[in-house]
């Protein structure tokens, strides 16, 4: 974990997308490059919460990412499993992130309110769920992205 330069891993869930069509993901690729910050994997998951899970792992525990953004599956399809798939792997809730989410999109759009995304936490690594489609990733990003860099040092067991 480098306080310096954060990393970041992008895993799509999405039945209908691959790598050329997951515009919202290319969008938060550039959003933390714009940010100085490095995404290290992009990868694309069906919408089956094993998937979802071991992609999880495999950004905290082998690619040892801070800062994990699952895209897609948080609304009220009944293949909408990511936050289930996240809270079958993370161990504490880190429920202010997902409400900024939500607060800063329910003004731009009642929609919002649907969003069942969660933030946790994996050991010292964060996890967000984001929504799947470009604008709304752009969105919910806005609302959080200023407070990334205190909770990666905190997570990192830096002081307030």
């Amino acid at each position: 974990m480098s306080l310096e330069k954060p990393t970041f891993s992008i895993i799509t869930c999405s039945d209908t997308r691959d790598m050329s069509r997951d515009t919202a993901g290319a969008a938060l690729e550039s959003l933390i490059a714009e940010q100085g910050w490095e995404c290290v994997s992009h990868v694309v998951v069906k919408d089956e919460a094993p998937q979802i899970s071991a992609a999880i792992v495999e950004a905290c525990d082998t690619l040892d990412c801070d800062v994990v953004l699952t895209c897609g599956g948080s609304g009220l399809s009944l293949r909408d499993v990511t936050p289930e798939a996240t809270q079958a792997v993370c161990e504490r809730n880190v429920p202010g992130i997902a409400e900024a989410m939500r607060a800063h999109s329910m003004a731009i759009t009642p929609f919002a309110m649907l969003s069942r995304a969660l933030c946790m936490q994996r050991g010292r690594h964060l996890v967000i769920n984001l929504p799947g489609s470009e604008k709304a990733a752009r969105e919910n990003w806005e609302g959080i992205v200023a407070a990334l860099p205190h909770a990666i040092k905190m997570m990192a067991g830096g002081g307030h």
